[in-house]
């Protein structure tokens, strides 16, 4: 029969190998998420640009469905000419016929006027009825869009926020020393334990 000391604990050496264990581990988890943060970041905002798209921010519910308000398309500059009933464009309408800014919306018609030009009326997905406004495209290149990433536009708005662009730099830096002062501390303490282990003369508080 085996008899085991109800008093007895876990040696330090144990304690201290779990707590490296689980702060190695946070390190990792930390550093991974980091990590994976700046290349989201980095192929969402570097590789389209070097490939030659050009990125537009959905700010309306008028194309919910296919591009959610938040979203990020990706454009492509394609010949005017190529256009076609059905694309999706990101344009600037005639100046006191619709919004401000740009516009992200589908081509709903196509029509020639007399002179043989193109004259073009889009329409947001979820809306009930074609814009109200006609336009022609001068220049002979258009940006098309071609992809979309959902919601990731919202980060992009965020980050020209000062108080986020300091906290998305701060809180990962601040995680990352609070991850080495942890370590420095569990090392002190094994350096610690070993002294006494090796000298019960010394007396470590």
């Amino acid at each position: 029969m085996t008899a085991t000391n109800p008093s007895s604990h876990p040696s330090a050496s144990t304690e201290a190998s779990a707590q490296s264990g689980r702060l190695g581990l946070a390190r990792k988890v930390v550093s991974v998420a980091v990590l994976g943060a700046i290349l989201i970041l980095a192929a969402v905002m570097l590789v389209p640009a070097a490939l030659g798209y050009q990125r537009y921010v959905i700010v309306s519910g008028s194309m919910a469905g296919t591009h959610d308000r938040g979203s990020i398309v990706y454009d492509k500059v394609v010949p005017t000419s190529s256009l076609r009933v059905g694309d999706v464009i990101t344009y600037t309408p005639p100046r006191g016929a619709g919004p401000g800014g740009r516009v992200t919306h589908r081509i709903f018609a196509i029509r020639l006027d007399r002179n043989g030009n193109r004259v073009y009326r889009t329409k947001g997905d979820a809306n009930g009825s074609p814009d109200p406004w006609r336009f022609t495209l001068d220049e002979p290149t258009q940006a098309k869009v071609v992809a979309g990433v959902p919601y990731v536009g919202f980060a992009f708005a965020a980050l020209g926020i000062k108080q986020v662009r300091m906290l998305v730099i701060g809180v990962p830096a601040l995680l990352v020393a609070l991850a080495l002062l942890a370590g420095l501390w569990r090392e002190a303490g094994e350096e610690a334990a070993r002294v006494g282990a090796e000298r019960p003369d010394v007396v470590t508080s």
